[in-house]
């Protein structure tokens, strides 16, 4: 028997289906490198993620 899942469908896609998903990709997310640090290590950053000329210096 399948076991049920009580969560409401969600209405658009998203990283984290639940509060406890989305505080877990935050601390995760504060040990990513900024370009800026990226930059400073020799390194490229994605360009692809970042098409604005700012970030493409």
């Amino acid at each position: 028997m399948k076991k049920q899942n009580n969560e409401p469908k969600r209405k658009n896609s998203s990283m984290a289906s639940n509060f406890e998903e989305m505080k877990e990709h935050g601390k995760v997310m504060e040990h990513v490198s900024t370009n800026e640090e990226v930059r400073k290590s020799g390194k490229t950053p994605d360009p692809q993620q970042h098409d604005k000329k700012e970030y493409n210096k």
